[in-house]
């Protein structure tokens, strides 16, 4: 018996080569993702409902459905995960941070590979600052008001608490133990003084949403002084990242003129928390054709994020997901059966569905409804 990262675990040669023979082909009980390498490749582990419950507070709605339909969390261990996490084990987090580009065709799967690095980093103790699917900031505004600290830019305030009530629940174990450092005057009555938790901070940008923007551009700044002062790891994942380099959004001013994302102020917030001035931590990101309006020829980093972007990330590591491979998509097949998604399929549909969606997560999902 030993101790890993806090975790205990019973480990034999025996137990490495023995599969339990209770355990369907395609799953593997390893559910513990720092656990994960290339021996676990193609196969399903489960989400423990613990962290399930954490995940789905800001899931997309697609995702959420499968996972009530299927009655559990289960994500495909892929080539890409088992690598960013390879990358992540084998960093040098006194360097400045590293940068990773998830990228690829529409529906390949990058979000769920999210997921899975999410949960690596839950059980890995980072803060994990996850921003999922950051278009949708830009395409559905609840409320626009002037910002609160930059007559010049534009708070969405709602969207702003939502977020930061995620990220409360997302690291509720782990922010009690940190202070902030300065002091916050939000207004001649209300402010946040030095020595306060991290927590208190964080209420009451959600308490006072009016100031929820402004208080996600200082926990951003909180948590880059304490990872360079070495009292924590932060793990950045971002969803969508070129929603922030697109040329418009759906956000309007007070004359009704739609206004480019460099005019929100969450923009520079998150722009900020990828930039290389601070350690103890790495970003993952990842650019989709459906994250802008303006850039949908291509879907390389370097087309999706403009020469700003671009610049400004570079240098990074981009890493390609692809559509699945033969031995995914028959694991995929499996896993529906099990779940009692597709019932009674003969080998020829088999085929008629690989043929169909080309082997591609989303569409496979969406031909195999019917069925």
């Amino acid at each position: 018996m030993c101790i890993i990262n806090g975790r205990r675990t019973v480990i034999t040669a025996a137990a490495k080569e023995i599969q339990d023979t209770n355990i369907s082909p395609f799953r593997v009980m390893e559910s513990y993702p720092p656990e994960h390498d290339k021996s676990h490749l193609n196969r399903i582990y489960t989400v423990p409902e613990t962290v399930t419950t954490l995940l789905t507070q800001d899931m997309s709605k697609e995702l959420k459905k499968q996972i009530t339909v299927f009655n559990e969390f289960g994500i495909l261990i892929r080539k890409p995960a088992i690598e960013l996490m390879s990358y992540l084990e084998q960093t040098d987090y006194t360097k400045p941070i590293n940068k990773y580009v998830l990228y690829g065709k529409l529906g390949v799967g990058k979000t769920t590979i999210l997921m899975h690095l999410i949960h690596y980093g839950l059980e890995k103790h980072f803060i994990m600052l996850h921003l999922p699917w950051v278009a949708t900031w830009f395409r559905f505004p609840r409320k626009v008001v002037q910002s609160t600290t930059n007559p010049d830019q534009l708070d969405l305030p709602e969207e702003a608490a939502l977020w930061l009530r995620y990220f409360k629940q997302l690291n509720e174990l782990s922010l009690s133990q940190y202070d902030v450092s300065k002091e916050y005057v939000w207004t001649q009555r209300e402010m946040t003084k030095s020595g306060e938790s991290l927590s208190h901070l964080i209420e009451f940008g959600i308490e006072r949403n009016r100031f929820a923007c402004a208080v996600i551009t200082a926990l951003i700044d909180e948590l880059k002084a304490a990872s360079i002062a070495g009292k924590c790891k932060i793990l950045v994942v971002i969803d969508g990242f070129n929603a922030f380099t697109s040329k418009c959004t759906l956000v309007r001013d007070e004359n009704r003129v739609f206004v480019p994302p460099s005019r929100v102020s969450i923009t520079s917030a998150f722009f900020n928390i990828v930039n290389y001035d601070w350690c103890n931590g790495a970003a993952i990101l990842t650019v989709d054709v459906r994250a802008n309006k303006d850039r949908k020829e291509s879907d390389y980093p370097i087309y999706l994020l403009g020469k700003e972007g671009f610049e400004y990330l570079d240098p990074y590591l981009p890493v390609c997901v692809e559509n699945y491979s033969r031995e995914e998509f028959k694991t995929i097949i499996e896993y529906y059966k099990d779940r009692k998604w597709i019932r009674n399929i003969s080998p020829e549909a088999e085929k008629e569905l690989e043929l169909l969606s080309n082997k591609n997560p989303l569409e496979l999902w969406q031909c195999s409804k019917p069925i």
